[in-house]
């Protein structure tokens, strides 16, 4: 198998720390990001941080989320000999790029960022005015740069900020010489993936399936799941390709449940108990490994704090190394070795 130490191409990629992961989260990300292990430099970060541009007025539970998030990534299969899994916060490197970055980005293309307007606009419960919110996708530019990656796996949505990062790399580049490459977009396309009521699977919606709900939960949920709207009773024959419940089995399901599914709802030859069973199935199938590598770090939550802290030491290295050509290039590194203070040099 080919490890990280054996490949040139970097990717940065990480996710805020809301809690617990569902699988919308491992569908449009972390699936990918184990398959990328294997192809490129990895570095995964839990960006507390930028947690903190929404949810800055209560930091109480940002640790504990951290760490359920890296028990996720665990447990999904990312593994620590392969890829560097750190907490943003444990890098300072990233505040200091961030900081620099800041003071040659115009205001212009931060208002422009589609998500921007959009999360304002949306978003009426939190106060969005301020200078971190507009300035988080220069944190983004930074957390991308300080480890000169080479490409970041985004969503649709994303692609505006990758883009960002690649202009304030252009800019930087051209005041101060050549320091960054431009990052590129690695568009993962994910599959459409409902929640339980039928919208988009998401935390906001109250409609998720978490990575660590157990069998019975896992159940109930799919029993209450909404399905075709046209197919009132058993013996309507129904359409998986506007159910909810079809959308799942295309995703997880595989080819002998799909045809079973496809034969049996059009043909009304099956209810959607039935169907949502086999789905059911599908899902503890996917979810109990996952589950059963989760629980030897659940009951020593020291072990994944160690790979988290080995992790943001690997960072700290590599960021250490950007930081030192970023300072050569403004001008602005230390005159000797071991000078440490204003004025010193």
């Amino acid at each position: 198998m080919t490890t990280s130490t054996n490949l040139t191409k970097r990717v940065l990629s990480g996710m805020r720390p809301t809690g617990k992961l569902h699988l919308g989260n491992y569908v449009g990300a972390l699936d990918n990001w184990v398959r990328m292990q294997d192809e490129y430099q990895c570095f995964f970060e839990v960006a507390d941080w930028h947690a903190l541009t929404t949810d800055y007025a209560d930091t109480s539970r940002v640790k504990e989320n951290s760490l359920e998030v890296a028990l996720d990534w665990l447990a999904a299969g990312l593994d620590p000999e392969k890829s560097v899994i750190f907490i943003q916060s444990h890098v300072p490197a990233h505040a200091e790029l961030h900081l620099l970055f800041s003071m040659i980005t115009p205001l212009g293309w931060l208002e422009r960022v589609p998500t921007y307007k959009e999360q304002r606009e949306n978003i009426k419960d939190k106060d969005l005015g301020t200078y971190g919110f507009l300035g988080y996708p220069v944190l983004q530019s930074a957390d991308i740069l300080i480890y000169k990656a080479d490409v970041v796996p985004v969503g649709e949505d994303q692609v505006a900020h990758v883009e960002l990062t690649r202009e304030i790399a252009r800019r930087f580049n051209g005041f101060y010489g050549e320091v960054f490459p431009e990052p590129k977009s690695l568009l993962t396309v994910a599959p459409k993936l409902p929640g339980s009521d039928g919208r988009k699977m998401s935390k906001s919606y109250g409609n998720t399936i978490l990575l660590t709900d157990a069998e019975p939960v896992v159940r109930q949920k799919l029993k209450t799941m909404v399905t075709d709207p046209a197919r009132v009773r058993r013996s309507d024959p129904g359409n998986p390709d506007v159910c909810p419940v079809g959308d799942l089995h295309k995703i997880f399901s595989d080819r002998a449940t799909m045809d079973k599914v496809n034969v049996g709802c059009r043909s009304a030859g099956i209810g959607c108990i039935e169907c949502k069973s086999w789905a059911a199935d599908a899902l503890v199938q996917l979810l109990s490994p996952m589950q059963e590598r989760r629980k030897k770090f659940e009951e020593n939550p020291r072990l994944a704090w160690d790979i988290l802290e080995a992790g943001s030491e690997r960072a700290r290295k590599a960021a250490g190394e950007t930081m030192k050509d970023v300072r050569a290039a403004m001008g602005m590194g230390l005159q000797y070795e071991g000078a440490d203070q204003f004025g010193s040099g």
